[in-house]
């Protein structure tokens, strides 16, 4: 199998090859600015939290803990109750 890229197209007369390159990287651009919103969003809903009394570094646990499979969830509860106990925590 090989796992190096595949060459950029030739650039021709056209400019078909910049042309779609200018695409890719407006695409990017956009994205990361989509992305820079959302992360000030995010802040924005952390501090409306703190604001009613939410403890934020506890949400942010609970809300990494829902993005586990459930399985995973379960195995690392368990792990860490296994921890726990042996040092008597």
């Amino acid at each position: 199998m090989n796992d190096r890229p595949s060459p950029p197209p030739p650039v021709d007369n056209s400019g078909i090859a910049a042309a779609k390159l200018r695409s890719f990287v407006e695409r990017i651009e956009r994205l990361e600015t989509e992305k820079a919103d959302l992360g000030a969003d995010i802040r924005e809903v952390y501090q409306e939290s703190k604001s009613q009394g939410f403890d934020q570094k506890a949400m942010r646990e609970v809300i990494r803990l829902r993005k586990l499979d459930p399985a995973d969830r379960k195995e690392r509860d368990e792990l860490l109750d296994l921890y726990r106990a042996a040092l008597e925590v």
